[in-house]
């Protein structure tokens, strides 16, 4: 191709090959089959371009190759040549194909192969030869596209487009791209900072923070990038999409982060300067052990087990803050207002309590979200901002901000447009009231709501009355009556002229 390789044809090549699996399988199955073959390619064709400018300075062949081996390194047994070269059993080849390519690069175990293509009733030759076939046909080394981390985008694209076909499950692995760049411009990420998600899914939040961090002119190689997922499957969609967008070195650990947290350190929680996230909303969780955690996790106060794992989730998120850690998270409403044992942990997060060290005045800010923002769930949603090391000017004070009216309507879900991020995020900066928008609550006023964060208790939302002119209106109605009388008495001089008797 002598024309650079451009966002929207990379696009649309993806929506392509998609295509090729639609109707055989559901969008939850073919996902996997198109993001390992793109990955594969990719892989294949970045290794191969670096491999060639080692070259072309000097080094051999073998030599070029070995740089390699402890990144992103790719045998001859997984070249794309040996996928695009097979005639039959394909499924079984690509399987070989990611198991070689795993056994090279450790960061990958388990991303390639937990999916096994060796199954021609779900993955007939046919089907696989045409994706491989449609992948042969885009050269997909950096050389080829208008800029480098276009294939960063356009794999964003493919997972998005995947959540919106997937409707209820898709809102397990993506969280909608506004959302998470609309934490990141709140918390700001900076270089030398451990920046942490929990419950990362495919990744986005990670990666928006590091590009943040370069649109910033930080130096991206000082970021500390980690997180934990307990879905085996959208482990493997994050590993590759931070791969795909550039990341050498992060961590990504697979498991339940409140019965298994695997972020851990010399048996405490590791601590961060930012974490990032949006939980399974209302799920159910054991707390049967909650009081013994071994990371005293929950001091605040032991969440409900059924339907109530919410403040499981910010309760970890809140202990895996450092001194001065900053947390933005989206969560349900109902962690707004719901009473029991929620509403003691809104308290103690508010208030603290001495005795039994529980530093309160966690909360800086609660944003509330239009409803319909994700996928498979109507439920609506907010941004709860966690910060441990508030300016002297936010000190026991709390930013409510209304940001439910200004959306785009979309078919299957609401979106955040850009100027509505910047006014929330405007907003957020300055902690000032602004009327019907936004308000700096202090601990008497929480006191006085005890403690309920519902938005619309400190913002009032309410529309404006229209002023009546009341002689104009009087007037209006008079001369209304006065018209109907003149008709009924051209009604009833006609009725007469008909000889009609009412």
């Amino acid at each position: 191709m002598s024309d650079k390789i451009t966002l929207e044809a990379l696009k649309a090549h993806l929506w392509k090959a998609s295509d090729i699996l639609r109707g055989s399988l559901d969008a939850q199955e073919y996902r996997q089959p198109v993001m390992t073959i793109l990955f594969l390619k990719r892989l294949n064709d970045t290794f191969e371009e670096n491999v060639t400018k080692l070259v072309a300075e000097g080094n051999s062949p073998k030599k070029a190759e070995q740089k390699f081996r402890h990144k992103f390194f790719v045998p001859d047994t997984a070249r794309w040549s040996v996928l695009s070269e097979a005639s039959s059993n394909l499924g079984e080849i690509i399987d070989n194909v990611c198991r070689d390519i795993e056994k090279e690069v450790p960061t990958l175990e388990g991303v390639l192969t937990n999916t096994k293509y060796n199954d021609k009733k779900k993955y007939p030759d046919d089907k696989l030869r045409k994706l491989v076939a449609h992948f042969n046909e885009l050269p997909l080394q950096n050389k080829n596209l208008e800029k480098e981390d276009l294939f960063g985008d356009a794999y964003e694209y493919l997972l998005e487009t995947f959540a919106d076909e997937t409707k209820k499950k898709g809102g397990e692995f993506f969280t909608p791209r506004e959302i998470v760049q609309l934490l990141v411009n709140i918390t700001k990420p900076k270089e030398a900072m451990k920046i942490s998600d929990p419950t990362c899914g495919s990744g986005g939040m990670l990666v928006v923070s590091r590009r943040y961090v370069a649109d910033h002119k930080g130096d991206v190689n000082n970021l500390v990038l980690e997180g934990q997922e307990s879905n085996y499957g959208n482990l493997g969609m994050c590993k590759m999409n931070l791969v795909l967008h550039g990341l050498e070195d992060f961590g990504i650990e697979y498991g339940d982060t409140l019965a298994d947290p695997k972020l851990v350190e010399s048996g405490k929680l590791k601590q961060y300067d930012r974490v990032l996230a949006n939980f399974p909303f209302s799920m159910d969780w054991d707390n049967g052990s909650a009081s013994k955690d071994p990371y005293n996790r929950f001091a605040y106060g032991i969440p409900p087990a059924k339907d109530k794992a919410d403040y499981a989730f910010i309760l970890h998120m809140l202990a895996s803050l450092n001194e001065k850690g900053q947390a933005g998270i989206v969560c349900s409403q109902g962690v707004l207002f719901r009473g029991g044992e929620e509403g003691k942990i809104r308290k103690n997060m508010i208030l603290g309590d001495k005795e039994n060290n529980l530093q309160g005045d966690c909360i800086e800010a609660i944003i509330a979200l239009p409803q319909k923002m994700f996928w498979g769930t109507s439920i609506p949603a907010c941004i709860m901002v966690l910060n441990k090391n508030k300016p002297a000017k936010r000190k026991n004070k709390i930013l409510f901000i209304y940001g439910a009216k200004d959306f785009a309507e979309g078919k299957n879900r609401n979106k955040l447009r850009e100027e509505d991020i910047k006014k929330i995020v405007t907003a957020f900066d300055k902690f000032e009231d602004i009327d019907k928008y936004c308000h700096v609550a202090d601990i008497t006023e929480l006191k006085e709501n005890e403690f309920n964060l519902n938005v619309p208790r400190y913002v009032d939302i309410s529309e404006p009355e229209e002023e009546i002119d009341i002689q104009e209106a009087y007037d209006s109605l008079k001369e209304s009556y006065s018209e109907q009388d003149k008709l009924r008495k051209l009604v009833e001089a006609d009725l007469k002229g008909l000889n009609i008797k009412l």
